[in-house]
């Protein structure tokens, strides 16, 4: 049977109204029962509509939500609308719809009498896509270009460009390494924990850098295998140690699997891999029903259960089969070989630092250790050997999908392919739109489901004719994350002005106009480094993903070249990865984001440029202008200057004191030997430090050269272009020019206060 609410949709002209709703079940005998009385009714937003026990709806404002019906297992979904002007039906302008996805958007606007906003402007929709595509602010280059040309098509065509980019690959694998949970600290291996999760993020980084499509990618992960059927473990544990050879490593990617994703410590357990599984690829909250019914879902404790049965036979582990005990090597004699090797002892746990630099050098060389796999416990012989044990209950729970059919496993190698033949199948309610959604949630701030990782028939989607039109599209191109953001992008929806009207102020669920969103975590901290670096490191950090919090460095936290923005990711709210909510990432404004841009050591040490390794934009300028550009030779010998005066300053603090009783004859002695041991060490350093500095060559002429009027106006609009990647307004100029020119210390000064000012300025640290 089913539920049925009547009416199923409820449209008010005016806050006050109320209409009565009527919950009927259809029984599969085909009797009808009215069971309003009975039914349990919730408001999704009580500032548009509220409901009372008997299902009497009152509007209270303007808008839409839903009233939600529950009755034994039924869930029922009720639209309810009041329109926000009167420009609504045929009273409603002309807005040209451009796209499908427009279509769709417009359709649901005009119901609720809500005009959209205009399209946003060549700057904006340029650092805007910039952003969301590809995790960067676009080049001052770039932005003077798309601004001067004339073509019809540059968005589209800019889309495209962006597409190819190494940011796109590393920002959307940042994404997915979100939902997958990929975290070198839950890695179930001490020693090669940093590296695996390197790998994981570089297996999905080339798959999503040549638009493999998003259904393989997930195969990838669910169906991964570590040693091949029939493999021997020797093998098998030498050609994993080829992936971590010092010299020429095999790449990770090339495998066709990753099996990191179930050797995680946080899903040993089969109910941690159920729920880590419903979150990752099914975009569903199944929690609560592990103890009881879902209030607010249809799953039961039963459901739970059933589904949590295809997890039971997926391990990570140090694996010894039977047969392998007797011959050949397993993972046991490797183990204990090297631990007899080192001296390690499991009782006393000494010589653990030994063990572990042993199995590294011993992978680094390409050679045997003892590696852990995945492994997948046959469930014939499991049914088998079940039924052989003492206490063996005939009670077997029979693996079922969600809301879907019983899977019986005895009939499969491998528990996990009826699994990954439901996701694929046209019955799935959620693969495909969790993916969707989550995609239409990182460009709009907002998914088309909000909470984005809560698909139930409790939160229904605000616009549902959109997410089928999408899922729909995804699925029969093949599950392309291409056509997908394009079909998103090219959209007149995601161009629209962040600018509101009259009719679409407090519109935040209709996508009428787009949200002002905070950077993401690991973007900020990127698009800080970018608009403070040189010309040379902003060039390679648009042609590379690495040392960017984008890519795979920031997976290290030992990383050199992110180590200084660990806390600009902590406290801008990166994700740990290690519990199944997306809520996890928090894009929230706090004080310590304020504290840090404006005097944190870090962006000090950015401003300035005086890294030796990454020279910042400012010392360019400073450099060029002022001319004091030191040759190579001579910043060598500024630095083993700096090190002979530290060096200097450590030994006098360790000058030997007199002993206070001058009549121990040894004690004094003892003295006399250290304080002439002391005078010599220290006559020695004088003697460098002098030879260092007579053997200097005096400093040529600075040939400085004045910043002129345009020159400033100059560099004023790169400081703009390089933070809010537009140029400045007239009145934004002539503050800037004054400011400038009269700051204390030099123009230069003023330029790097500029560009400080802008970084701590609201445009900077969001996308609109």
């Amino acid at each position: 049977g089913h539920l049925e609410i009547v009416p199923p949709s409820l449209q008010f002209n005016e806050s006050g109204q109320s209409k009565r709703l009527q919950a009927i079940v259809h029984w599969k005998d085909g009797s009808v029962e009215d069971v309003t009385e009975l039914t349990r009714f919730r408001s999704n937003d009580e500032s548009i509509a509220t409901v009372n026990e008997r299902g009497v709806v009152t509007a209270t404002n303007s808008g839409d939500t839903h009233i939600i019906a529950f009755y034994d297992n039924g869930i029922q979904p009720i639209p309810v609308y009041q329109p926000v002007s009167d420009k609504m039906g045929d009273a409603y302008p002309g807005v040209v719809a451009t796209s499908d996805v427009d279509k769709l958007i417009i359709a649901k606007l005009r119901m609720l009498g809500i005009v959209p906003s205009a399209k946003c402007t060549d700057e904006e929709f340029l650092r805007r896509v910039s952003l969301d595509l590809t995790g960067s602010l676009p080049l001052p280059s770039e932005i003077r270009s798309f601004v001067s040309s004339n073509s019809p098509i540059k968005r589209s065509k800019k889309i495209d460009q962006l597409l190819k980019r190494p940011g796109y690959a590393a920002w959307w694998t940042t994404k997915l390494c979100d939902y997958t949970g990929n975290n070198p600290q839950s890695l179930n291996d001490p020693v090669f924990r940093n590296d695996m999760a390197r790998q994981w993020y570089e297996w999905i980084y080339h798959r999503v850098k040549n638009n493999a499509a998003y259904d393989q990618i997930a195969e990838g992960l669910i169906m991964a295998t570590s040693r091949q059927k029939g493999e021997s473990f020797q093998h098998f544990a030498s050609g994993m140690s080829q992936h971590y050879k010092k010299e020429n490593p095999v790449p990770f990617h090339t495998r066709e699997s990753m099996p990191f994703y179930w050797a995680r410590k946080n899903v040993r357990k089969p109910e941690e891999k159920a729920l880590s599984f419903a979150h990752a690829f099914l975009g569903v909250r199944i929690q609560c029903a592990q103890c009881h019914k879902h209030p607010f879902d249809q799953w039961t404790q039963q459901d739970f259960k059933k589904f949590q049965a295809f997890f039971e036979p997926i391990q990570y582990k140090a694996n010894t089969p039977r047969g392998e005990k007797a011959s050949g090597m397993n993972y046991q004699s490797l183990m204990n070989e090297i631990e007899q090797a080192v001296g390690y002892d499991k009782k006393k746990k000494n010589n653990k630092k030994q063990l572990r630099d042993e199995i590294r050098e011993r992978a680094n060389a390409g050679k045997p250790v003892p590696w852990q796999e995945l492994h997948i416990v046959n469930t014939k012989a499991r049914s088998k050997g079940n039924k052989k044990k003492k206490n063996y209950s005939r009670r077997v729970i029979t693996p079922s999908v969600l809301g879907g059919e019983d899977a019986h496993l005895t009939e499969y190698d491998d528990p996990r392919l009826p699994l990954m033949n439901w996701l694929r199948s046209e019955e799935n309610p959620y693969f495909a739109p969790a993916f969707v959604n989550r995609v239409w949630h990182n460009y709009f701030g907002r998914g088309i489901v909000d909470p984005v990782d809560d698909m139930n028939l409790a939160n229904p989607p605000s616009n549902k004719p959109l997410l089928d039109y999408l899922t729909k599209g995804f699925v029969q191109n093949g599950y392309d994350m291409q056509w997908l953001h394009r079909i998103i992008l090219n959209s007149d929806t995601y161009q629209r002005s962040w600018q509101p009207n009259d009719t679409n102020k407090h519109d935040n669920r209709n996508f009428s106009r787009m949200t002002i969103r905070r950077l993401p975590a690991e973007v900020v901290a990127d698009a800080i480094t970018q608009a403070t670096a040189s010309k040379s490191r902003v060039a390679a950090m648009t042609s590379t993903a690495k040392a960017r919090t984008i890519g795979p460095d920031t997976l290290s936290r030992k990383s050199r070249n992110i180590s200084s923005l660990n806390y600009a990711l902590s406290v801008f709210g990166k994700p740990d990865r290690m519990a199944n909510c997306d809520c996890e990432r928090s894009n929230d404004p706090t004080l310590l984001q304020a504290i840090f841009t404006r005097n944190d050591p870090a962006i000090s040490t950015l401003l300035d440029g005086k890294d030796r390794k990454n020279k910042g934009w400012i010392q360019e300028i400073d450099e060029w202008y002022s001319g004091k550009t030191k040759s190579t030779r001579q910043a060598a010998k500024s630095r083993q200057q700096k090190v002979l005066a530290d060096q200097r300053k450590k030994l006098m603090s360790k000058t030997p004191k007199k002993p206070a009783n001058t009549q121990n004859a040894s004690a004094m002695q003892r003295y006399r030997v250290s304080a002439k041991r002391h005078r010599q060490a220290l006559q020695k350093l004088n003697q460098e430090i002098r030879k260092l500095k007579d053997g200097q060559t005096k400093q040529p002429a600075n040939t400085q050269r004045p910043i002129t009027a345009q020159e400033l106006d100059r560099l004023i609009n790169e400081t703009f272009l390089r933070t809010l990647s537009r140029f400045p307004t007239e009145t934004e100029l002539a503050k800037a020019r004054a400011d400038v020119d009269g700051s204390i210390i030099d123009k230069v000064s003023g330029l790097k206060d500029l560009l400080w000012a802008l970084l701590n300025t609201k445009e900077f640290l969001v996308n609109h």
